[in-house]
């Protein structure tokens, strides 16, 4: 919420379907995927988000925002849905455990400039793209970190905590041209 702040957009917690229908852009943050699915149900937000999502809202996950834009996530909680969009196959916890966090710049030619300083926290990792999906960025052995299809983006790691904007700039791009 800050870089979006930072931005300049108007911004607010989403948590129910009725606010969810009055925002123009979305942002599924970093957290326990696992943990996102289950309050989304018990909010009434999984169908709705999942509506939303097909009708073209532009949406950023971070992290476990990604796992649940992926269309199959692999090593996954008995039970756990994601809300798909993006025609990928992500597996979540990818480099292991809290302790194997790391940072990493990331060169990413669709934002231009400097590299990307990404913050990786038991981050997942995209295993598999489909056609429609463009990759943003990798890492240096070839792993995918960073996608967009569409309205929708998602990234491995969590550029807020290295105060990069490009990609919540990239969101808002997408939020206006929606708009207009």
């Amino acid at each position: 919420m800050r870089i979006l702040r930072l931005l300049g957009a108007a911004v607010r917690p989403v948590r129910r379907p009725t606010e969810l229908a009055e925002v123009d852009g979305l942002v599924i943050p970093g957290g326990e995927s696992s943990v996102i699915d289950k309050l989304s149900r018990a909010f009434g937000m999984r169908d709705p988000l999942r509506r939303e999502i097909a009708a073209g809202l532009p949406v950023y996950g971070t992290c476990a925002g990604l796992i649940l834009l992926a269309d199959e996530v692999l090593d996954g909680l008995p039970g756990q849905e994601s809300f798909g969009g993006l025609d990928v196959v992500v597996r979540r916890n990818a480099f292991g455990s809290q302790l194997d966090s790391f940072e990493s710049d990331l060169r990413v030619e669709a934002l231009g400039g400097p590299p990307v300083k990404a913050v990786f926290i038991r981050a997942p990792v995209v295993e598999k793209v489909g056609r429609a999906v463009d990759i943003l960025a990798t890492l240096d052995d070839g792993r995918v970190v960073a996608v967009e299809q569409g309205n929708l983006l998602g990234t491995s790691f969590h550029p807020e905590v290295s105060d990069e904007t490009r990609f919540h700039e990239r969101l808002l791009e997408r939020v206006r041209a929606r708009l207009n």
